[in-house]
């Protein structure tokens, strides 16, 4: 596989990450892009960066997972914390 090949791979893949993501609600649509801009976050700093309701926030990233587009992982700092990641590149 060429280095072209690749890059279009990798393009197709974007497209993909950000075609499933034009169909979600604005919430999950403000998440992602605020995601996009942090590398990684807690659910109560997504909820002070876009001003979103806690529940709200949490619809949201329940959505952004089952469209495969966010990671989430517990904090090593805290156990009872999960940190979300975008994995749309």
């Amino acid at each position: 596989m060429s280095t072209s090949d690749v890059q279009q791979v990798e393009a197709d893949e974007e497209a993909v990450g950000w075609e499933a993501v034009r169909d979600l609600p604005p919430s999950a649509k403000l998440v992602a892009k605020v995601l996009e801009y942090n590398e990684t976050l807690t659910q109560s700093q997504l909820a002070e960066e876009t001003l979103l309701p806690p529940r709200t926030v949490r619809y949201a990233l329940n959505r952004l997972e089952e469209a495969d587009v966010v990671a989430s992982r517990f904090s090593f700092a805290d156990a009872r914390k999960r940190i979300y990641t975008l994995r749309i590149e």
